[in-house]
């Protein structure tokens, strides 16, 4: 089974993680975006403490196509310096870690793996 990732990443409006999530998903980069309740964020930026609302992202895909989605969110994301940080998943469902790992390996080989 290939490793399942959940990737983090904060945007600063529901439109712009709406459109991102989207993007995501068609583009099979991931297999499922939940979009969290906006948030604050407090945090250092040029050496001055900044607050902002955000919308969280929580993005499951598998690691093979961490690096691709790394740049798809690089390239959509409005912040200079956007947060994207992949936790490993330990343990989980297997049908439902099977099933991300399949919805991420369709764009790279056409098809679904046999479990």
């Amino acid at each position: 089974m290939n490793e399942v990732l959940v990737v983090l990443t904060n945007l600063p409006d529901e439109a712009s993680a709406r459109a991102l999530a989207s993007h995501l998903v068609e583009n099979r980069l991931a297999a499922c975006v939940n979009m969290l309740a906006p948030c604050r964020s407090v945090y250092r930026w040029h050496d001055a403490v900044e607050e902002a609302a955000e919308v969280p992202l929580l993005i499951k895909t598998s690691a093979d196509r961490y690096a691709a989605l790394e740049a798809a969110v690089r390239a959509a994301h409005p912040y200079e310096l956007p947060e994207i940080i992949a936790v490993p998943v330990v343990r989980g469902l297997p049908a439902y870690l099977d099933w991300v790992a399949a919805e991420a390996a369709l764009a790279s080989t056409g098809h679904r793996p046999t479990p």
